[in-house]
C-alpha cells in the first residue's frame, strides 16, 4: 500500500524531495525511508536519539507534520546545504565596499540554497552627492540590477534558483521609481518587492496630508501621501507588485523588540527577520487531524494536535543545532535567539470536513481557536525544553514578556515564561505550503483556501508524450470515498469565487496568534474596482495584519485556466485550421518531435572567446509553424579539439529541446545562468560568466531577431495573432519555466504551477 493519496503527492516526492546519489540512483526506496532520515537526522543532537527518532518518525509518519522543504530534501544527506529556508542578510552600508561586501554574503548565502531578503533604504538616493569622487550617486535601484544579476548566475542547492525579497521605505526619496520598477517586464525578474509602510504614513494617507521624502535627515522631495499610497496601489493592481508590510505593527509586535529592530522579510513575506536573521519552518497538517469528517460531530482532534504541535517544535529546535550556514553572522543569529516558525497547511480542508464556509465570520473564529490552541501548545512545548535545556541567549524576562505579541497570551503560558524561560524567541509562522501540501495529497496550502477542488493535469511521459490526471483536492477526495457522486455541499468555497474581504477576514483572524507574519495571496476579480482593491488594503491594515498582497488577473498578470468539476477546457479553432484545438497560445507542444524538413532557413555566427586559440561558430536553423518562425535545431562547431565533446553533447541536447516545440527560451536563461570558476570575460563591454554563458547569449540574440522573444532577459514575445483564445475566455499569463504548461497561479505570494509543483519561492 502506498502512502501517497495521489500520484502527484509521490511524483513531487521523487523530484524534491527523495535523497539520491549523485547519478540518481535513489538512495530513499520508500517514502518511509525520507521520514526516516529526516527524524533520525533531527534526533542526533538529543542526548538519547533512539528516543526520539522513533517520536519524531511518528510525527511524520503519513504527513502529519511537514517539516519545509529544505529539511524534508537536505536533513540527514550529509550535504553541505543549508537546511533554513531563508534569510534577511545584514543592513547593507551606504559605500561602495560595503555594497559589495553584502552582494558576495548575498552569494554564498544563495550557493546553499537560501532565499534572500535586503532592506535596499539604507543606500542614498540616485543624484546623491558621493563625497571625495566629485559624482553623483546612481542611487538603490541600480544595485538591485547588480543582485539580480548575481541571483540569474547562482543556482541555488536542489536545482532551484534562489528567490529574493526588496524592501524599501515609504519615506525613501527613490521610493517612486522602486514601485514602478518591475513594470518593466526584463527588470528585477529574480525579486519579489514590497514598501515598508509606517504608522504615521497611513496617518497621513487618512488626513490627505503631505509626505516628505528624506534621507540622511535631509528632505530631497514632499509629495501627497495620498498620492503616493495611490501609486503604490496602482502598480500592485496593474502589476501585482509591490507588496505592503506595515512595518511599524511588525516591530512593535515582535517578541524581541527589546534587542533587534526589523526592516525586511524574507523573500515570501511571513517572516519578518532581523539582519542575519534566518526562518525555519515547518507546518501541522490540520487536514489529516479532523476526526469523523463531514459528519454532524466533525471535529478537530485537539489532544493529537497538542502532542504534535510538541514535538514539532522540539524537532524544529534541533534543526538549528543540525544545520550548516552559510556565513558564521547567521550562525550566531540562530544561536542566539533559537528564532522558529510552525505553522499550518490544510486549513481550508479542515474547515471543510467540519462543515465550515472559509472566509465566513464562523470560520474565521474557529480559524482563531485552533491558531490560538497552537501558539499555546508551542509556547509551553518550549517552556519545556527551557527547562531541559536552558532558555534562548538573549531571553530577558521582564523584556520579553512586555513584548506586544506576548501581552495578550494567556496569563498561566506567561506565569511559565516568567518562571522557566522560553527556549525560542519566536514560534509561528504561516509560511507557503504550494509543493509541500502536493507532496501531503493535494491538501489546501497554508491558510489559504482551495484553488480548484478538482483539475486535469498534464504529466510529460519518459517517451516525451503528455497523459492527462485528474488532481483531486484531499477534501474532496474523502468526500468522494463517502459519498460517492454526491453533490459537494454549498460550503464548499474556492479561491476563484470568495469575496476578497472574506480572504483579509482569515489572514487577520490566524495573524493574532502568529507570532511572525503569514504569506498569503488575496485573490481579487478581474473586474474589482480600483477605490475596492484600495479598500483591500486599508481593511488589511485596520484589522491587524502584518502586511497584504493581492493577486488581481488582468492583461499584463495573466490568469490561470478556469477550473470546475463539471466543465472541461475551452476548445477553438485556429486560423486557417478547422480542427478544433486546446488553446496553447503560441506555444506548440508536441507527444512527438517535429519532422525535419528537407531545407531550412537559418544563420550561423562567430563567438570569439578571449584566451581561445580557435573560434566556435553557431549555426541555428529555424522551422515556421503556423506562419511563425521558431528554433529547429542548431549546430556548434570549433577547431579546438578540447571542445569536441561538450559542443557535440550541447549540439544534440538543445536540438532535441528545439524540437519538441513549446518555449523553449529558458534554454537561453539556464545558458547564460552557468559561470565559469576560473572566471568568465569581458566581451564588447558586458561581463559573460562561461563560455557557455556566452553561447546562450548567441542564442538569445538570434531568438530576438526572429521574433520569438521579445528581447534580453524576456519570455516569449506576445503577439495577438499567435494565440486563439476562446471567446471571453482570460489571458492565461506565462507558461511554467519548468514544463511548459499553462498551470501558474498566485499561491502565498509566489506564482506555482500546478502540474509540477514548481515555484519560484520553493
Amino acid at each position: 500500500m502506498t502512502r501517497f493519496a495521489a500520484p502527484i503527492a509521490e511524483q513531487i516526492w521523487d523530484m524534491k524531495y527523495r535523497f539520491k546519489a549523485s547519478d540518481g540512483t535513489p538512495v530513499d526506496e520508500t517514502v518511509e525511508d525520507s521520514w526516516r532520515r529526516i527524524a533520525r537526522a533531527l534526533a542526533e543532537v538529543e542526548a538519547d536519539p533512539a528516543a526520539w527518532e522513533g517520536k519524531f518518525y511518528e510525527a511524520l509518519e503519513d504527513f502529519k507534520y511537514l517539516p519545509a522543504g529544505r529539511i524534508t530534501a537536505g536533513a540527514g544527506t550529509g550535504r553541505a546545504v543549508t537546511l533554513f529556508n531563508c534569510f534577511v542578510m545584514g543592513t547593507i552600508p551606504d559605500s561602495m565596499g560595503g555594497i559589495f561586501d553584502m552582494l558576495k554574503e548575498a552569494a554564498l548565502t544563495m550557493q546553499q540554497g537560501g532565499g534572500i531578503g535586503y532592506d535596499f533604504s539604507t543606500i542614498r538616493p540616485r543624484g546623491a552627492d558621493v563625497k571625495g569622487v566629485a559624482a553623483d550617486a546612481s542611487g538603490p535601484l541600480s544595485f538591485m540590477d547588480v543582485w539580480d544579476a548575481m541571483c540569474r548566475t547562482i543556482m541555488s542547492a536542489g536545482s532551484r534558483r534562489g528567490a529574493m525579497m526588496a524592501t524599501m521605505r515609504c519615506d525613501h526619496p527613490d521610493i517612486q521609481d522602486f514601485i514602478t520598477a518591475k513594470q518593466d517586464p526584463a527588470r528585477l525578474r529574480m525579486f519579489n518587492l514590497s514598501v515598508l509602510v509606517t504608522d504615521a504614513f497611513m496617518d497621513a494617507v487618512k488626513a490627505d496630508g503631505s509626505w516628505d521624502l528624506v534621507f540622511d535627515g535631509k528632505v530631497y522631495h514632499t509629495v501627497q501621501a495620498r498620492d503616493l499610497w495611490n501609486r503604490i496601489m496602482r502598480a500592485t493592481y496593474d502589476y501585482a507588485e509591490p507588496g505592503v508590510i506595515f512595518i511599524d505593527r511588525i516591530n512593535q509586535m515582535n517578541n524581541l523588540a527589546y534587542c533587534e529592530q526589523i526592516a525586511a522579510t524574507n523573500p515570501c513575506g511571513e517572516q519578518p527577520l532581523p539582519p542575519y536573521g534566518a526562518c525555519l519552518l515547518g507546518s501541522v497538517n490540520l487536514a489529516r487531524l479532523v476526526k469523523n469528517p463531514f459528519e454532524a460531530d466533525a471535529a478537530l482532534d485537539e489532544a493529537a494536535l497538542d502532542e504534535l504541535v510538541r514535538t514539532a517544535v522540539r524537532m524544529m529546535d534541533n534543526v538549528v543545532d543540525a544545520s550548516r550556514f552559510p556565513l558564521e553572522a547567521q550562525a550566531q543569529e540562530a544561536q542566539a535567539k533559537r528564532r522558529i516558525g510552525l505553522g499550518v497547511t490544510g486549513l481550508a480542508d479542515a474547515l471543510l470536513m467540519v462543515g465550515l464556509r472559509y472566509g465566513s465570520e464562523e470560520a474565521a473564529a474557529q480559524t482563531e481557536r485552533w491558531m490560538k490552541q497552537i501558539a499555546r501548545a508551542s509556547y509551553l512545548a518550549s517552556v519545556d525544553l527551557a527547562k531541559e535545556k536552558g532558555p534562548f541567549p538573549l531571553f530577558d524576562a521582564e523584556k520579553y514578556l512586555a513584548s506586544g505579541s506576548l501581552r495578550h497570551m494567556d496569563e498561566d503560558v506567561r506565569d511559565a515564561i516568567r518562571t522557566h524561560g522560553i527556549r525560542n524567541a519566536l514560534l509561528t509562522s504561516i509560511a507557503p505550503t504550494g509543493t509541500i501540501s502536493l507532496y501531503a495529497g493535494n491538501v489546501s496550502s497554508g491558510i489559504e483556501p482551495v484553488f480548484a477542488y478538482a483539475y486535469t493535469r498534464k504529466v510529460l511521459q519518459k517517451d516525451g508524450s503528455r497523459t492527462e490526471e485528474e488532481v483531486v483536492d484531499y477534501a474532496v477526495q474523502l468526500w468522494r470515498e463517502k459519498f460517492g457522486d454526491a453533490p459537494l455541499p454549498d460550503h464548499f468555497v474556492n479561491a476563484q469565487t470568495l469575496a476578497p474581504l472574506d480572504h483579509v477576514r482569515m489572514q487577520a483572524a490566524a495573524q493574532k496568534w502568529i507570532d511572525s507574519s503569514i504569506s498569503k495571496t488575496i485573490n481579487c476579480p478581474e473586474d474589482i474596482s480600483f477605490e475596492d482593491f484600495k479598500d483591500v488594503y486599508l481593511e488589511a491594515w485596520e484589522t491587524g495584519c502584518k502586511g497584504c498582497t493581492t493577486y488581481r488577473p488582468n492583461d499584463v498578470t495573466g490568469s490561470v485556466l478556469s477550473v470546475s468539476e463539471e466543465k472541461k477546457a475551452p476548445t477553438v479553432v485556429a486560423e486557417g485550421d478547422g480542427e478544433p484545438q486546446t488553446p496553447h497560445g503560441d506555444v506548440i507542444y508536441m507527444s512527438e518531435p517535429l519532422d525535419r524538413p528537407q531545407a531550412l532557413e537559418g544563420s550561423t555566427y562567430k563567438l570569439k572567446w578571449p584566451d581561445s586559440e580557435h573560434a566556435i561558430y553557431l549555426t541555428i536553423n529555424d522551422i515556421i509553424i503556423n506562419g511563425h518562425r521558431r528554433p529547429f535545431e542548431v549546430f556548434i562547431n570549433s577547431k579546438n579539439m578540447e571542445h569536441y565533446a561538450w559542443t557535440l553533447a550541447l549540439t544534440r541536447m538543445i536540438s532535441a529541446v528545439f524540437r519538441r516545440g513549446g518555449d523553449v527560451s529558458f534554454v537561453v536563461e539556464e545558458l547564460k545562468a552557468v559561470f565559469d570558476p576560473r572566471g568568465g570575460a569581458w566581451i564588447q563591454g558586458k561581463y559573460i560568466p562561461s563560455i557557455l554563458a556566452a553561447i546562450g547569449g548567441v542564442i538569445e540574440r538570434h531568438l530576438i531577431s526572429i521574433g520569438f522573444i521579445e528581447g534580453e532577459g524576456m519570455g516569449l514575445k506576445s503577439d495577438p495573432k499567435a494565440e486563439a483564445v476562446a471567446v471571453g475566455e482570460a489571458p492565461r499569463g506565462k507558461a511554467c519555466p519548468s514544463c511548459g504548461q499553462y498551470d501558474m497561479q498566485m499561491v502565498e505570494g509566489c506564482m506555482t504551477c500546478r502540474s509540477c509543483g514548481h515555484s519560484k519561492c520553493g
